[in-house]
Protein backbone atom coordinates (compact mmCIF):
# COMPACT_ATOMS: atom_id res chain seq x y z
CA UNK A 1 0.00 0.00 0.00
CA UNK A 2 1.21 3.54 -0.83
CA UNK A 3 0.59 7.04 0.06
CA UNK A 4 -0.57 9.32 -2.62
CA UNK A 5 1.31 12.13 -0.93
CA UNK A 6 4.55 10.67 -0.61
CA UNK A 7 4.30 9.50 -4.27
CA UNK A 8 4.07 13.00 -5.52
CA UNK A 9 6.23 14.08 -3.59
CA UNK A 10 9.03 11.70 -5.21
CA UNK A 11 9.35 9.40 -2.07
CA UNK A 12 9.89 5.57 -2.58
CA UNK A 13 8.06 3.94 0.35
CA UNK A 14 5.61 0.61 1.06
CA UNK A 15 3.01 -0.22 3.93
CA UNK A 16 3.63 -4.23 3.02
CA UNK A 17 0.43 -6.75 3.31
CA UNK A 18 1.30 -9.88 4.76
CA UNK A 19 1.08 -11.39 1.34
CA UNK A 20 3.34 -11.97 -1.46
CA UNK A 21 6.63 -14.11 0.57
CA UNK A 22 7.86 -17.37 1.21
CA UNK A 23 6.76 -17.93 4.56
CA UNK A 24 5.07 -20.71 5.55
CA UNK A 25 1.86 -21.07 7.90
CA UNK A 26 1.03 -19.34 9.92
CA UNK A 27 3.44 -16.62 9.12
CA UNK A 28 1.84 -16.99 5.50
CA UNK A 29 3.55 -15.32 3.83
CA UNK A 30 5.49 -12.02 3.75
CA UNK A 31 6.58 -12.07 7.54
CA UNK A 32 9.77 -10.13 8.56
CA UNK A 33 10.32 -11.77 11.92
CA UNK A 34 12.36 -14.34 13.36
CA UNK A 35 11.46 -13.93 16.55
CA UNK A 36 7.66 -14.71 16.25
CA UNK A 37 8.92 -18.45 14.73
CA UNK A 38 9.72 -18.01 11.07
CA UNK A 39 13.05 -19.33 9.84
CA UNK A 40 16.12 -17.09 9.19
CA UNK A 41 15.88 -17.85 5.57
CA UNK A 42 12.28 -17.03 4.94
CA UNK A 43 12.55 -13.47 6.67
CA UNK A 44 16.10 -13.06 4.69
CA UNK A 45 13.94 -14.02 1.38
CA UNK A 46 11.12 -11.64 2.42
CA UNK A 47 13.37 -8.30 3.08
CA UNK A 48 14.95 -9.11 -0.74
CA UNK A 49 11.40 -9.05 -1.59
CA UNK A 50 10.86 -5.50 0.21
CA UNK A 51 14.38 -4.60 -0.92
CA UNK A 52 13.69 -5.41 -5.12
CA UNK A 53 10.09 -2.90 -4.29
CA UNK A 54 11.76 -0.07 -2.32
CA UNK A 55 14.84 -0.11 -4.68
CA UNK A 56 17.63 -0.64 -1.99
CA UNK A 57 19.77 -3.68 -0.84
CA UNK A 58 18.11 -5.88 1.54
CA UNK A 59 21.15 -5.20 3.85
CA UNK A 60 20.36 -1.49 3.81
CA UNK A 61 16.84 -1.82 5.21
CA UNK A 62 16.89 -0.72 8.78
CA UNK A 63 14.48 -1.26 11.47
CA UNK A 64 15.59 -1.66 15.01
CA UNK A 65 14.47 -4.05 17.98
CA UNK A 66 11.13 -2.20 19.13
CA UNK A 67 10.39 -1.54 22.57
CA UNK A 68 7.59 0.80 22.45
CA UNK A 69 9.90 3.53 24.08
CA UNK A 70 10.58 7.12 22.18
CA UNK A 71 13.69 6.51 20.92
CA UNK A 72 14.34 7.17 17.14
CA UNK A 73 18.16 6.90 15.89
CA UNK A 74 19.79 7.95 12.99
CA UNK A 75 20.88 5.20 10.25
CA UNK A 76 22.90 5.32 7.12
CA UNK A 77 24.69 2.77 4.56
CA UNK A 78 27.75 2.77 6.68
CA UNK A 79 25.41 0.88 9.36
CA UNK A 80 25.87 -3.06 9.86
CA UNK A 81 22.13 -4.21 9.08
CA UNK A 82 22.38 -7.43 11.66
CA UNK A 83 23.90 -5.23 14.30
CA UNK A 84 21.50 -1.91 13.74
CA UNK A 85 18.90 -4.37 13.97
CA UNK A 86 19.43 -5.68 17.09
CA UNK A 87 19.45 -1.81 18.44
CA UNK A 88 16.96 -0.46 20.88
CA UNK A 89 14.30 1.73 19.40
CA UNK A 90 11.09 2.52 17.65
CA UNK A 91 11.81 5.18 15.13
CA UNK A 92 14.68 5.36 12.22
CA UNK A 93 16.06 8.51 10.71
CA UNK A 94 18.37 8.96 7.24
CA UNK A 95 19.30 11.41 4.61
CA UNK A 96 21.31 8.65 3.08
CA UNK A 97 18.98 7.72 -0.17
CA UNK A 98 20.80 4.16 0.14
CA UNK A 99 19.11 2.92 2.76
CA UNK A 100 15.11 2.29 3.87
CA UNK A 101 14.10 3.48 7.22
CA UNK A 102 11.85 0.62 8.43
CA UNK A 103 9.55 -0.62 11.40
CA UNK A 104 7.63 -3.74 11.99
CA UNK A 105 4.60 -4.22 12.83
CA UNK A 106 1.70 -6.59 14.02
CA UNK A 107 -1.51 -4.41 15.06
CA UNK A 108 1.09 -0.72 15.97
CA UNK A 109 0.89 2.23 13.64
CA UNK A 110 3.28 2.57 11.23
CA UNK A 111 4.00 6.33 10.67
CA UNK A 112 6.64 7.65 7.58
CA UNK A 113 7.46 10.83 7.54
CA UNK A 114 9.44 12.94 5.04
CA UNK A 115 10.96 16.28 4.27
CA UNK A 116 10.21 17.88 0.96
CA UNK A 117 13.44 20.17 1.48
CA UNK A 118 15.96 18.00 2.47
CA UNK A 119 14.63 14.56 1.45
CA UNK A 120 15.88 13.23 4.93
CA UNK A 121 12.42 10.64 6.32
CA UNK A 122 11.76 8.95 9.20
CA UNK A 123 10.01 5.77 10.18
CA UNK A 124 7.98 5.63 13.48
CA UNK A 125 6.84 2.78 15.36
CA UNK A 126 3.76 4.27 17.32
CA UNK A 127 1.90 1.50 19.30
CA UNK A 128 -0.16 2.30 22.35
CA UNK A 129 3.01 3.28 24.42
CA UNK A 130 4.76 4.68 21.88
CA UNK A 131 2.05 6.74 20.96
CA UNK A 132 1.29 7.50 24.99
CA UNK A 133 5.28 9.27 24.80
CA UNK A 134 4.46 10.66 21.61
CA UNK A 135 7.43 9.48 19.73
CA UNK A 136 5.75 11.35 16.49
CA UNK A 137 7.33 14.52 18.09
CA UNK A 138 10.32 12.94 18.40
CA UNK A 139 10.69 11.71 15.05
CA UNK A 140 10.08 15.08 13.68
CA UNK A 141 12.36 16.65 16.04
CA UNK A 142 15.07 14.11 14.73
CA UNK A 143 14.04 15.03 11.19
CA UNK A 144 14.53 18.86 12.13
CA UNK A 145 17.87 18.06 13.73
CA UNK A 146 18.96 15.92 11.13
CA UNK A 147 17.76 18.50 7.83
CA UNK A 148 19.93 21.22 9.91
CA UNK A 149 17.09 24.14 8.59
CA UNK A 150 13.88 24.62 7.18
CA UNK A 151 11.74 21.95 7.12
CA UNK A 152 8.45 21.11 4.33
CA UNK A 153 7.07 17.57 6.32
CA UNK A 154 4.57 15.25 4.92
CA UNK A 155 3.18 12.22 7.27
CA UNK A 156 1.77 8.83 6.12
CA UNK A 157 0.04 6.60 8.81
CA UNK A 158 -0.42 3.39 7.65
CA UNK A 159 -2.62 0.47 8.62
CA UNK A 160 -3.05 -0.64 12.37
CA UNK A 161 -5.54 -1.85 14.51
CA UNK A 162 -8.62 1.03 14.50
CA UNK A 163 -10.98 2.08 17.43
CA UNK A 164 -13.29 -0.32 15.89
CA UNK A 165 -11.27 -3.28 18.05
CA UNK A 166 -8.86 -1.44 20.01
CA UNK A 167 -10.88 -2.30 23.44
CA UNK A 168 -8.39 -1.22 26.35
CA UNK A 169 -9.07 -0.80 30.20
CA UNK A 170 -9.86 2.67 31.55
CA UNK A 171 -6.24 3.11 32.69
CA UNK A 172 -5.21 3.03 28.86
CA UNK A 173 -7.71 5.03 27.84
CA UNK A 174 -6.95 7.72 30.29
CA UNK A 175 -3.18 7.64 29.14
CA UNK A 176 -3.76 8.17 25.71
CA UNK A 177 -6.31 10.67 26.01
CA UNK A 178 -3.89 12.72 28.30
CA UNK A 179 -1.42 12.33 25.47
CA UNK A 180 -4.02 13.18 22.59
CA UNK A 181 -4.27 17.00 21.41
CA UNK A 182 -7.61 15.90 19.99
CA UNK A 183 -9.47 14.86 23.58
CA UNK A 184 -12.49 12.84 21.34
CA UNK A 185 -10.69 9.73 20.96
CA UNK A 186 -11.89 7.76 23.52
CA UNK A 187 -15.63 6.20 23.11
CA UNK A 188 -17.46 3.34 24.44
CA UNK A 189 -17.33 -0.02 22.81
CA UNK A 190 -20.57 -2.51 22.37
CA UNK A 191 -19.39 -4.46 25.81
CA UNK A 192 -19.07 -1.13 27.52
CA UNK A 193 -15.54 -1.03 27.88
CA UNK A 194 -13.34 1.77 25.88
CA UNK A 195 -11.97 2.03 22.46
CA UNK A 196 -9.76 4.45 21.32
CA UNK A 197 -9.13 6.04 18.13
CA UNK A 198 -4.76 5.90 17.90
CA UNK A 199 -5.10 6.86 13.94
CA UNK A 200 -6.97 10.15 15.50
CA UNK A 201 -4.27 10.66 18.58
CA UNK A 202 -1.33 10.19 15.81
CA UNK A 203 -3.01 12.83 13.16
CA UNK A 204 -3.30 15.42 15.86
CA UNK A 205 -0.03 14.61 17.46
CA UNK A 206 1.96 15.24 13.84
CA UNK A 207 -0.22 18.51 13.65
CA UNK A 208 1.17 20.07 17.01
CA UNK A 209 5.01 18.61 16.03
CA UNK A 210 4.23 21.21 13.18
CA UNK A 211 3.36 18.95 10.30
CA UNK A 212 0.38 20.91 8.38
CA UNK A 213 -3.65 19.47 8.22
CA UNK A 214 -2.99 18.81 4.42
CA UNK A 215 0.38 17.40 4.65
CA UNK A 216 -1.05 14.21 6.81
CA UNK A 217 -2.21 10.90 4.58
CA UNK A 218 -3.76 7.99 5.53
CA UNK A 219 -3.39 4.46 4.42
CA UNK A 220 -6.00 2.58 5.93
CA UNK A 221 -6.70 -0.50 7.36
CA UNK A 222 -7.58 -2.63 10.26
CA UNK A 223 -4.97 -4.80 11.21
CA UNK A 224 -7.85 -7.03 13.47
CA UNK A 225 -10.44 -6.69 10.93
CA UNK A 226 -8.37 -7.44 7.55
CA UNK A 227 -7.26 -11.04 8.61
CA UNK A 228 -6.33 -11.64 4.07
CA UNK A 229 -4.05 -8.79 4.19
CA UNK A 230 -2.51 -7.81 7.38
CA UNK A 231 -1.40 -9.74 10.19
CA UNK A 232 -2.41 -8.83 13.95
CA UNK A 233 -1.16 -10.21 17.30
CA UNK A 234 -4.52 -9.21 18.94
CA UNK A 235 -6.23 -11.62 16.99
CA UNK A 236 -3.46 -14.02 16.21
CA UNK A 237 -1.67 -13.94 19.73
CA UNK A 238 1.99 -14.31 19.69
CA UNK A 239 2.31 -16.23 16.41
CA UNK A 240 1.39 -13.51 14.34
CA UNK A 241 4.08 -12.58 11.70
CA UNK A 242 5.30 -8.87 11.32
CA UNK A 243 4.61 -6.69 8.61
CA UNK A 244 7.05 -3.56 7.10
CA UNK A 245 6.90 -0.35 6.51
CA UNK A 246 9.77 1.21 4.88
CA UNK A 247 10.91 4.88 3.47
CA UNK A 248 13.30 5.85 1.14
CA UNK A 249 15.36 9.02 1.61
CA UNK A 250 15.90 10.70 -1.71
CA UNK A 251 18.06 13.76 -2.68
CA UNK A 252 17.12 17.46 -2.15
CA UNK A 253 15.37 19.94 -4.74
Amino acid sequence: MRSPLLLSAGFRHAFFLRNGGVSPAPFDSLNFSVSVGDTPAHVHDNLRIAADDLGVAADHILYLDQIHSALVLPGSRADHAATYRTTQGDGVVSADPLVACAVRTADCAPVLIADRASGAVAAIHSGWKSTAQDIVAAGVRALRELAGGRVDLLAAVGPHIEACCFEVGDDVATTLAGASPDHEVVRPGPRGRPHVDLRRIIHAQLARAGVAQQAIDHVRGCSVCDRERFFSYRRDGARSGRMLAAIVARASK
